[in-house]
Parts: C-alpha cells; structure tokens; sequence
C-alpha cells in the first residue's frame, strides 16, 4: 500500500511539474507572438478609469484655480518623458506624449485649442502652431539686383515627442462640506513644445503651447489607465498614467492662479521673486484646510 501511494505521489509530482511548464510557454499566435515575456500581459488592457464620485454644487464651500508646470527634466519626473522612442522600446513602454499625440491621431480623445476647452482642435491643426511660430522675409530682386518685394515663408517644422520637456495642468482645489476636506480635481492638461531656432549664429529656444486635453473627460482617462509609466523598484507595478494623475504622483510648481487680473505670476515677478510668490500660492491653499479648524 505505501509503494502505491508513494508511486501515486511522484507521479503527481511529476504531472504538475509539466504542467507548469506547459503554462510557462508561450504559445506562437501568429501576429501576436512576444517572446521577449515569460508571461502574457494583458491585465491593463481591459482596464477602465474609475469615474470620480458625484459632487453637488452646495456641497462646495471654497473653491480655487491653480495652473502648475511639470517639468520632465526633473529627475522625479523622467518617467514621463521616456523613453523617447517607443519603437526602440523592448519593455513595451510608451511616454505620456506618445500616448496622448496616439489617441488624438486615431479620434480616441478630443484637444482643445486653450484651457477653456471651447475651440476644437485636430491633432494637425494643434501642431500647425509650430508652422507660424518662425517664418522668414524672402526678398525678391529684379535684374538690376535692386528688391523690388518679397513674401514671408513660414518655417514649418515636424512635431517631435522629445521636444516636449513639459506640461501644463489646470486644477481646481476645493472644500467638500460633506466631510469637510480640502480636495483637488485636475481639469485639463496642455502640451508645451520646446522650439527652437538658430538666428544670428545663436541658437533661441523657448515654450509653446500647442493644445490641452480634458482630464475629466472618460475618454481621456481610459486612455491614460491603459498605459503604464516605469517604476523604478518594480517593473511589474501597475501605475498608469490615470493613477499617477490622481495619486499626484509628480513634482510641480505653480505658474499662476486664478487672480481679479487674470494673469500669470511671470507677468509681474521675475527671478527669485517669482519663485517665492509660487510657494506663497502653494501656502496659502494648504493652509486653507488648517485654518477652518482654528475656531
């Protein structure tokens, strides 16, 4: 009886060592073959964004608008700027600029010429900013050499993912009655693109806005949740783009607030100035919360 069981015992033993095996192969689909995992990945793709919770008008006691940078070259950051050629790419990762420019091509999403989310945009009607932001006098000359006119040529150049070192987000920070919490909900995210140009043997770059994206529109965040950013001490970390959003999972600093003149800090401080009137802004919006406890 003991040789029996023990017979019975290796032989199961044996059968689940092939049968975890036979799950580790991948098996040859043809056209969706990944030989480069050990293990299908699919878990992402049938997520969806987790739409936010109902809030009613009365419940908002205090509410106010701030406009925040993110800026990649910041070390905390750099997972949203790499890798800057997805098809280069062997761990399957997409930047967030890929990400958005891929949704607008295939009218996943829909941008926004300004924050206020008024004028639709395409994709190519976005990036034509770029057209208009250089162009050039080309004169025209007679036989005699003397210029009798000329044209302006715009200098047209490619929109190029890697040129984007940054983003803008506008956000709405408020109080809820109902648990008496200060909160925060992200309401539009605009590309920045880094133009540049070489005039007099100099070379000038500088920020220009091209669009803005819903970030409480559904569309926008079931594309962001299918898509996730590198995690540095874990690879497998499902963090995606909607979640780091939420989590606020970025270092940023803010450019203006909403104001009676409707400005950005740089238009009256410059410098160091400017930097101290935006921890001023962060401040005061975190002491909001701690002063309703006061009385």
């Amino acid at each position: 009886m003991k040789k029996v069981l023990f017979c019975l015992g290796l032989f199961l033993m044996f059968a689940g060592i092939g049968g975890t095996q036979a799950q580790n192969i991948i098996e040859s689909d043809e056209g969706e073959s990944n030989f480069n995992d050990f293990y299908k990945k699919d878990q992402v793709q049938g997520r969806e964004a987790m739409p936010y919770a109902f809030l009613r008008e009365s419940d908002v006691v205090w509410e106010h608008l701030v406009w925040r940078t993110i800026d990649f070259r910041e070390k905390f950051n750099q997972f949203f700027y790499f890798p800057t050629d997805p098809d280069n790419d062997n761990q399957g990762r997409v930047n967030l600029v890929n990400v958005i420019k891929k949704a607008l091509e295939n009218g996943e999403i829909v941008a926004y010429r300004t924050d206020d989310m008024k004028e639709e945009v395409t994709f190519e009607q976005a990036i034509g900013t770029l057209a208009r932001v250089d162009s050039t006098w080309v004169a025209e000359y007679d036989e005699y050499g003397d210029e009798i006119g000329g044209k302006w040529v715009e200098n047209r150049q490619q929109f190029e993912p890697s040129e984007v070192y940054s983003v803008r987000i506008k956000e709405a920070w408020y109080i809820d009655k109902q648990d008496t919490r200060q909160k925060v909900r992200i309401l539009s995210l605009g590309i920045v693109y880094n133009f540049c140009r070489d005039r007099d043997g100099e070379r000038n770059c500088y920020d220009v806005p091209l669009f803005w994206v819903p970030m409480n529109d559904m569309r926008v965040r079931n594309v962001l949740v299918k898509n996730l950013a590198y995690d540095e001490r874990n690879s497998h970390a499902e963090r995606s783009y909607d979640d780091i959003f939420i989590d606020r999972y970025f270092d940023s600093y803010c450019y203006r607030e909403s104001n009676v003149m409707n400005r950005e800090i740089s238009a009256y401080l410059t410098g160091t100035d400017a930097i101290i009137e935006s921890q001023r802004i962060e401040d005061e919006i975190w002491d909001i919360e701690s002063d309703m406890w006061e009385y």
